[in-house]
């Protein structure tokens, strides 16, 4: 993998988990965890832990209006029901926080998060730079 590659990956990896663990704050206790699922903090990663795992996977943008760039993806780790109206408000406050973060993480960058399709997309200036 190219260093500039993994850079932005790790960059990208962080803010993550940092979102990961305000939703965490937020929402402790709203639902049970799956029977499964390590307590928050019981692993080393915060996407295999706790009530959620927030991350993304990119995506070529074959189809989208709003091109290539990266599908935000909320996972909420819990057999309860989740109601309709508790999801849109977790995914209301994950963009929030994700909108809130981008320009802290990557201030070089201009990068936006909008609905494409069902999900939230990262688009915009994702080049490299200078190899």
């Amino acid at each position: 993998m190219h260093p500039k590659t993994a850079a932005w990956d790790d960059r990208l990896k962080s803010m993550f988990d940092e979102i990961d663990h305000e939703l965490e704050d937020h929402y402790h206790g709203h639902w049970t965890l799956r029977r499964n699922r390590p307590a928050r903090g019981q692993t080393a990663n915060p996407e295999a832990d706790g009530l959620f795992n927030v991350g993304v996977f990119f995506t070529p943008g074959y189809g989208s209006t709003l091109g290539r760039g990266y599908l935000v993806e909320i996972i909420l780790a819990t057999e309860e029901p989740v109601h309709p109206e508790a999801r849109e408000a977790v995914e209301s406050h994950a963009l929030m926080l994700l909108r809130e973060k981008l320009p802290i993480h990557f201030p070089e960058r201009t990068l936006y998060v909008d609905r494409d399709g069902s999900m939230y997309k990262i688009h915009g200036d994702f080049s490299l730079g200078g190899v």
